[in-house]
């Protein structure tokens, strides 16, 4: 399922991405600049080594340091030019695609024990949170990792049903009182009050298909792919970043995954940095 082998043109990579296909590309230019620019920034506000850093900090002193950086690289003009780039070098133009902004990723040691984070490892489907059937997910690492330091695909249920309560996520009404529940940067409480799709009556998902990856490589997958982040208790955490992608002539044709059980209401896209704004 999961590719290194890169179709020759864009459109049919984005078809193959749309039909399940799972592509780990090598790194480019464009991805090794936005995770240096991620990996400055942790060690500016974490210190040296910040796979390390929960040995330094209290989880509340750590979530600051956290949510701070978060959402700098949400919302910084330099991380979007970056992220813009680095789509393109995986073959999404910036003048065709629309994208939800870069988010850092942090899976700390034995963090799967506090109850606040428990949402990071809900298995899901990115589209279960108001993201439109051609959404896409750009996912690089800020180190190189292995295979039980990632995160795992079930292929059996890309095109399958799984029982879920996805119709609990209303877009508009998750980001009317700001955009801090959806970047996750100020309340350590949010998690404990927010309501997050998840599976319900289920556990039998099928084989899992794990992976692992180097520094900047880039790694493409539809958000129609019901997936699961893997708990961490190696004694370092895992820093990465994601983003989502939409090629907006393939919305607007309709073309994307399958929905097989999605029920989410609204829609995350008019949110997106557009090809406009990505040229001003």
């Amino acid at each position: 399922m999961i590719s290194r082998a890169r179709p020759k043109d864009d459109e049919t990579l984005r078809r193959a991405i749309y039909d399940g296909e799972v592509f780990l590309l090598p790194k480019t230019d464009a991805s090794t600049a936005l995770v240096e620019m991620a990996s400055l920034a942790l060690r500016r506000e974490l210190g040296d080594d910040p796979r390390r850093a929960h040995e330094r900090f209290t989880d509340e002193a750590l979530f600051g340091h956290i949510g701070k950086l978060r959402k700098e690289i949400y919302t910084q003009p330099h991380a979007h030019t970056l992220m813009a780039e680095m789509a393109a070098s995986a073959g999404f133009p910036a003048r065709e695609t629309a994208f939800d902004p870069a988010r850092l990723r942090v899976i700390a040691h034995c963090a799967f024990e506090n109850p606040r984070a428990a949402p990071v490892y809900y298995p899901h489907r990115d589209t279960w949170y108001a993201h439109p059937m051609s959404v896409v997910t750009i996912w690089t690492a800020l180190d190189d990792l292995d295979e039980n330091e990632t995160f795992v695909f079930f292929p059996e249920r890309f095109s399958r049903p799984v029982n879920n309560d996805s119709e609990v996520f209303d877009y508009d009404e998750w980001v009317s009182r700001g955009w801090s529940l959806k970047i996750g940067w100020q309340d350590r409480d949010a998690s404990l009050l927010a309501r997050y799709p998840s599976v319900v009556g289920e556990s039998d998902y099928g084989p899992a298909q794990g992976f692992k990856c180097e520094r900047g490589e880039i790694l493409l997958f539809s958000g129609a792919h019901f997936h699961k982040t893997l708990p961490q208790a190696l004694g370092r955490t895992r820093f990465s970043l994601d983003a989502r992608l939409v090629h907006l002539g393939d919305h607007a044709r309709g073309l994307g995954a399958p929905n097989v059980d999605g029920r989410s209401r609204g829609s995350a896209l008019p949110d997106y940095v557009q090809p406009r704004e990505q040229t001003t």
